[in-house]
């Protein structure tokens, strides 16, 4: 089976996308997927894995079936160690502070300061990867962050003294989203598996560092718990970082960053549906905002730019 997983991230090509469009649509499956993810996490600790524990049988089940695709590509990784460590080092921070913010956190609350996230992405990619901010970009932008502010706004957000533990897991936790995403197109054309491995052994070492630091007790895992994580792993976590890893490599951060905002409408609607938490007219207003930015995002490209996935030379 880890043959066969290796093989098929080995097929996928990384220099050309398979269709214009699948890049986006990667993006968006990803999105929905991450806004999804909150509750299988929250069922894992309901049958008794916190979250350290959880995120550690998680990836390294997932890593499992990828290390003979990154022993084949480890020259790559030796040649470009240092963007591979950068990957590991945020991605690694961005997906451990991601579940702790959703464990601890409110969803609709964690995913609104998550999803600064596109404001530091657009900084990051225009000072250093040197993209233009074109007007359909600007526009999907500004109406993506108002569909946002629209949907989850909370005036306690602009107190500070009100902000907790699972708030600055939230806002690092995209902030470092953003650095990966940018590093990520930085690398640009090697395979899509050859980028997941650092990102999840970067997840793997962090937590390791946090277990050893907190030293928690051992829970007591069940084959029915400890099945379910490893589904969560292989293949639910496959999924979402092969989609959204795809979706960066071939889109410019300002699309790719306006489309993962659909990661919002799910995680409301999932909480509106499965928690206490409500969804408002005014919201559900946001959340088409939200959409027709990601639509707009995706189309509003003239013939002649068509192709999305080029971007401005990268600046030295």
């Amino acid at each position: 089976m880890a043959k066969k997983a290796a093989k098929y991230m080995r097929s996928i090509p990384s220099s050309q996308p398979t269709s214009q469009h699948f890049p986006a649509l990667s993006c968006m499956v990803a999105a929905v997927l991450w806004g999804l993810l909150w509750y299988p996490l929250r069922l894992l600790e309901e049958m008794g894995v916190p979250g350290l524990w959880s995120t550690l049988i998680i990836y390294c089940s997932a890593m499992i079936f990828l290390l003979p695709t990154c022993w084949r590509w480890r020259a790559d990784f030796l040649r470009r160690k240092t963007d591979y460590m950068l990957v590991g080092v945020f991605s690694g921070w961005a997906n451990i502070a991601f579940i702790l913010a959703m464990l601890e956190g409110e969803v609709v609350r964690v995913l609104l300061l998550f999803y600064l996230s596109p404001i530091w992405a657009i900084l990051l990619a225009y000072f250093i990867l040197g993209e233009r901010l074109t007007k359909a970009g600007l526009v999907a932008l500004v109406l993506a962050m108002l569909g946002a502010a629209l949907m989850l706004w909370n005036p306690d957000l602009i107190d500070l003294n009100t902000m907790s533990l699972a708030d600055f897991y939230a806002i690092t936790s995209g902030m470092a989203f953003a650095v990966t995403n940018v590093v990520l197109r930085k690398i640009g054309d090697v395979p899509i598996g050859m980028k997941m491995g650092p990102a999840w052994l970067g997840v793997i070492v962090l937590t390791l560092c946090g277990l050893l630091i907190a030293q928690p007790q051992l829970p007591e895992i069940t084959i029915q718990s400890g099945v379910f994580a490893f589904l969560i792993g292989f293949p639910m976590m496959t999924v979402l970082t092969w989609t959204a890893q795809y979706g960066v490599t071939f889109l410019p951060i300002q699309r790719s960053s306006v489309i993962f905002l659909l990661e919002i409408v799910a995680g409301a609607v999932s909480a509106a549906l499965l928690t206490d938490e409500i969804v408002s007219n005014i919201e559900y207003i946001g959340g088409a905002l939200i959409i027709f930015a990601g639509l707009i995002s995706v189309i509003k490209e003239k013939n002649g730019d068509i192709s999305a996935y080029e971007s401005s030379p990268t600046k030295s």
